[in-house]
């Protein structure tokens, strides 16, 4: 089987934040919001489900094709889906590494016939494709409101106990055509554990783009990689079943990637938000190339 073309990282240049978490893209919006304890976070009304089959009417016949096309995307790993369906079935959390605006769409063309919903950080919600992220299953994370996030968090544990999947981006931030594997937030393992639900662990790596891409100025194609289902272990306490789970996370998505923290200099940290030393030396993370 012929391999695709690596792609060197250090060919980019986006204004990556000093970091881990930190978001550098502006939204220029603010349409007044408020993400209180009383907001639809998962909302079925009828206006909004109108509203939303067209708007995923639209995805399937125009958006997704166009995904594909502009992103150069290629899937690995869907036999992973058919081979554990049965035990996908019933809900899961997807992850995934955040490198383009895009990427959602790759995830969702992906998986359908399932419909995704997916956590994001509440000021794009706000901003001027809030609309949009909104019918595509968007829900608000709140901030600076205790009991505004209780009941999102208790109105996402339904969902996935209903059969529904939730993708979140455990890196907390998007940062374009990035190659190594960030630190990981806790939430996909919280809400594993509490919704007694797996994780699916999904990751983007990168190929050189063709004479296609090239004409749109785009530094490289993607490869989406699907993974195979990951579960808390229930013999833990608690916060002993979120460690072991979000480190498991991050290394099943570091290792569809295809980096490989044994043969690393700066090997990843799974769970640290502010340390950036390890992935500034020269990309230094074992990478060997999209496969």
């Amino acid at each position: 089987m012929k391999k695709d073309a690596p792609f060197d990282p250090r060919t980019t240049r986006f204004p990556y934040p000093e970091q881990t978490d930190q978001h550098y893209l502006v939204v220029k919006k603010d349409n007044g919001l408020v993400f209180d304890a009383d907001y639809p976070y998962i909302d079925e009304s009828k206006g909004f489900r109108f509203k939303r089959f067209w708007f995923r009417l639209v995805l399937i016949l125009l958006v997704f094709p166009i995904t594909y096309l502009r992103l150069g995307l290629k899937v690995k790993g869907k036999e992973n889906l058919k081979k554990h369906r049965e035990e996908l079935k019933n809900g899961a959390i997807t992850i995934c590494n955040h490198v383009h605006l895009w990427d959602y769409l790759c995830i969702s063309a992906t998986l359908r016939p399932r419909w995704l919903r997916v956590l994001i950080w509440a000021p794009n919600i706000r901003g001027e494709n809030g609309p949009a992220m909104r019918l595509f299953g968007g829900i608000p994370i709140p901030e600076h409101d205790l009991k505004a996030t209780g009941a999102c968090f208790k109105s996402v544990k339904e969902y996935i106990q209903s059969g529904g999947f939730l993708q979140i981006y455990p890196e907390g931030s998007m940062w374009e055509f990035y190659q190594p594997i960030r630190p990981f937030k806790d939430g996909p393992a919280y809400f594993s554990i509490t919704a007694n639900r797996p994780i699916l662990p999904l990751a983007f790596s990168y190929r050189k783009p063709g004479w296609f891409k090239r004409l749109l100025h785009s530094p490289a194609s993607f490869t989406l990689h699907i993974g195979e289902p990951i579960y808390p272990d229930p013999n833990l306490p608690y916060k002993e079943a979120l460690e072991k789970l979000t480190k498991e996370a991050h290394d099943a998505v570091c290792s569809l990637a295809g980096i490989d923290p044994k043969e690393s200099i700066y090997p990843p940290i799974f769970k640290h938000s502010k340390r950036v030393d390890y992935y500034t030396k020269e990309y230094g993370m074992g990478y060997k190339g999209s496969h």
